[in-house]
């Protein structure tokens, strides 16, 4: 059975991609820590990060730094945020965020809902960065 990732990533269920490429694919959380919160998932459907062939985390790692300097560069925050957690969703995910205090890593102050105008400009904003640091042919229209 599909994961819900799956679904996202085949576009049964919408979402807010900055990043695509062969293997992996980017998209905005739709329960953020912060703006542009960002989940690098793999193609594949692989559940637990340490079940994955170590060549796949690579990527999915300089996939992460590169949406992280993109974060960087958008929001400015003191730390951009990176964990696997994988209890939401049995899909491994890498979640990339600002963070601007300890506190940001808690899946408690993540956001209940979301303003869609809002995560379209956040969406919007990390593309033009990615654009501008010369990843265009990853980035979706």
């Amino acid at each position: 059975m599909p994961t819900l990732f799956t679904k996202i990533i085949d576009g049964e269920i919408p979402g807010r991609f900055v990043w695509t490429d062969d293997t992996a694919v980017a998209f905005l959380s739709i329960n953020p820590l912060g703006p542009g919160h960002t989940l690098v998932v793999p193609r594949a459907e692989v559940d637990h990060w340490v079940d994955a062939d170590p060549a796949l985390v690579a990527h999915l790692t300089g996939v992460a730094h590169v949406v992280g300097r993109a974060v960087k560069e958008v929001w400015d925050p003191p730390r951009v945020g990176l964990m696997v957690a994988g209890f939401e969703v049995p899909h491994l995910h890498v979640h990339v965020f600002p963070a601007w205090k300890m506190s940001a890593f808690d899946f408690a102050t993540a956001a209940r809902s979301v303003d869609a105008a809002e995560q379209d400009g956040h969406r919007d904003a990390l593309r033009a960065a990615l654009r501008a640091a010369g990843h265009g042919a990853h980035v979706p229209d």
